[in-house]
């Protein structure tokens, strides 16, 4: 059954230009065939098509059906985006099919990008929750500074990820499942020591996770997947 993303669906029973041409014109859907849809906020809709045109989908919707949350808590990575766009959008994917709750792209001393074009990681998100069957979007949020996301109120159990000398647990060995969580992922060039000690006097811990030297999307995965294992 294909699933399409239709976040205002309680309001406008019809897809989204991009949506409704994918479901047309490239599935050849017609009226009367039967279509999942989801509102990224928590639920999937069994519809029907009524108004099939090159341009329109239109529906009516049959059933709701609520997902409960897959995961306790809040799940939330922070990283330093990569110069190559490429491994931006894979990690992207792939924490998506893996399961978390919000991204931050962070502006850091040694950040190899200065400058984040979001719309397309969205649409990777997007795609991403309609492959593995989740109805609720990650957040995303565009390129922030370093100190000034440190700074703010984060709930929950925060961390951060860096390769300085000193001992370190592990990720897992820290983590209080059923809490909040935030982990912070540096740049290849990894975090300055002195934003390490600014995020250490905003109340993160250090944590490794494990003795392989990771590329920064690599990571930031590894880290997404410890969150999402452990709260299961």
């Amino acid at each position: 059954m294909h699933v399409f993303y239709t976040p205002d669906i309680l309001h406008r029973k019809e897809l989204p230009d991009d949506e409704a041409q994918h479901c047309i014109r490239v599935l050849r859907l017609n009226i009367g065939d039967e279509i999942i849809l989801t509102d990224g906020k928590g639920s999937f809709y069994k519809a029907d098509i009524t108004v099939a045109t090159n341009k329109r989908c239109q529906v009516v919707i049959k059933e709701t059906l609520f997902q409960e949350p897959l995961w306790p808590c809040h799940l939330h990575i922070a990283m330093a985006p990569t110069k190559n766009m490429d491994r931006n959008e894979w990690f992207a994917e792939k924490a998506t099919e893996i399961g978390f709750d919000e991204l931050t792209f962070l502006n850091c001393r040694f950040s190899e990008r200065k400058v984040m074009k979001t719309e397309r990681i969205e649409k990777i998100l997007v795609s991403a929750i309609k492959q593995s069957l989740k109805a609720r979007l990650p957040r995303l949020n565009g390129m922030t500074d370093f100190h000034h996301f440190i700074t703010q109120e984060h709930p929950g159990q925060k961390f951060i990820a860096h390769c300085y000398p000193g001992e370190k647990p592990l990720l897992r060995d820290v983590l209080i499942p059923g809490e909040d969580a935030l982990v912070l992922i540096g740049p290849e060039g990894d975090f300055s020591e002195e934003e390490v000690q600014q995020a250490i006097s905003c109340g993160f811990l250090p944590i490794s996770l494990g003795r392989s030297r990771l590329r920064t999307e690599t990571a930031a995965l590894v880290a997404c997947h410890t969150l999402n294992l452990l709260n299961q």
